[in-house]
């Protein structure tokens, strides 16, 4: 995926961005981070009914462990990007070392969000299928394949509403720019985490004990 959105932007429409490549899984990494562990998560629950029904187990385990999976595969997908930027002779930057803080916040909005679609999921099975378009819209409401700046500014408040902006903006400026986002920026993307996984974990909670009579 990255080879051919790199080519078809980077290369064919002529995206004024040097090192594209890095420009691009600076983000696309996180961002694949987040989509997976939607995927695997909105399924956790109905996908593991027959050990629901014959074992005592806490319900949060299945949707935390898709979670904590992606998490591990981010992890590893972090080396060959790092090796990518030593074979493209682009800069190591220290605020790599920053890149903790915005993995917390994805993380938490990511698990939040688990918990929410993993409930709505066995109540109403075609959440899953609605799941991947909405996927699919947000990863284009993003700025992913592009920059910010190519969006006109009077458009900027829209993209502003969108809540992974801010950890998006905070792995780019650390890998790509070799920048510290701003606090504003590092506040609302904790805030964002914490408010998904709050009200997440709240609706999971109100409704895991009725999961065994519909899945």
């Amino acid at each position: 995926m990255m080879l051919v959105l790199t080519l078809v932007f980077g290369t064919i429409m002529r995206f004024s961005i040097d090192h594209y490549a890095v420009f691009l899984l600076s983000v696309l990494l996180p961002w694949t981070f987040f989509s997976q562990s939607l995927a695997y998560s909105v399924e956790s629950i109905v996908g593991n009914a027959d050990l629901l029904k014959k074992v005592r187990v806490a319900r949060l385990v299945f949707p935390v462990a898709s979670v904590v999976s992606s998490v591990i595969n981010f992890a590893l997908s972090l080396i060959p990007l790092m090796l990518l930027i030593v074979l493209m002779r682009f800069p190591l930057h220290w605020t790599w070392f920053y890149l903790p803080v915005p993995m917390l916040g994805l993380f938490l909005f990511t698990l939040g969000a688990s918990f929410f679609f993993a409930t709505i999921n066995v109540f109403y099975r075609d959440v899953s299928h609605i799941v991947q378009i909405i996927l699919s819209a947000w990863f284009y409401f993003s700025p992913i394949i592009y920059s910010l700046d190519f969006v006109p500014a009077k458009y900027h408040w829209i993209f502003r509403l969108n809540p992974l902006l801010y950890v998006l903006n905070g792995f780019r400026l650390g890998i790509y720019y070799g920048m510290l986002p701003s606090l504003q920026s590092i506040g609302l993307t904790m805030a964002c985490g914490f408010a998904s996984l709050a009200v997440g974990f709240a609706i999971f909670r109100r409704y895991q004990n009725s999961f065994v009579y519909y899945v």
